[in-house]
């Protein structure tokens, strides 16, 4: 679970976004700005960052405060998963990224793999939909964020990196490289493998 300064602060930045976003009274807009400089104070405080930053992070988010939404694509071939490594960190992860407004996730996961990856793909299922809070990923993002892992398969390209990956290939289960924690766990990459295993499995949560 993400340490307890980390969901204060979201929390407390949920209340005061949609009290923005609901609010007529001046001054209950103001006591709502007040609670949201106090939400950027605790996360600043915990994870190293500048107040204003943070400040400047939340002011961006209009409307309701939901969770952010992360797509994976995972893709087999032969006894391999596709992994893509990432420029910013050095290590692995599957495929995709933030949804964007606009695309469904199957549009989006797919646009995904093609960049991330070099390969053309159609979506088949969702294996899981997980609260990034509830595995074991590190604190890594102000966001309280789902991720959405889906089976896809290739109908055509070739493996290519980009200007987001540096190498793309595929891993068999007891040779998973060093991954990028914050984007997959090795307990999900299992998950995955064991999916294989058992495609009349319906799809985790949470």
């Amino acid at each position: 679970m993400d340490p307890r300064w980390l969901d204060w602060a979201r929390r407390l930045q949920a209340i005061a976004q949609n009290g923005l976003t609901f609010s007529d009274d001046p001054f209950d807009s103001e006591r709502y700005e007040s609670t949201r400089a106090i939400a950027a104070e605790i996360m600043a405080a915990g994870g190293g960052a500048e107040t204003e930053a943070v400040l400047e992070l939340f002011a961006r988010d209009k409307g309701y405060a939901t969770p952010k939404t992360d797509v994976r694509g995972v893709v087999f071939q032969g006894e391999g998963l596709l992994l893509v490594r990432e420029r910013n960190d050095g290590r692995w992860a599957l495929p995709g990224g933030w949804a964007d407004i606009g695309e469904t996730p199957s549009e989006n996961l797919v646009k995904e793999i093609r960049e991330e990856a070099g390969f053309e793909t159609r979506v088949v299922k969702l294996l899981a939909l997980y609260d990034k809070r509830k595995h074991d990923h590190p604190p890594d993002t102000p966001h309280h964020t789902y991720k959405l892992y889906f089976l896809c398969e290739i109908l055509g390209g070739q493996a290519r990196p980009s200007v987001e990956t540096s190498e793309v290939g595929f891993f068999p289960e007891d040779a998973i490289p060093p991954l990028s924690t914050g984007r997959v766990t090795a307990g999900q990459i299992a998950r995955m493998f064991e999916h294989r295993r058992h495609p009349d499995w319906p799809a985790d949560f949470d």
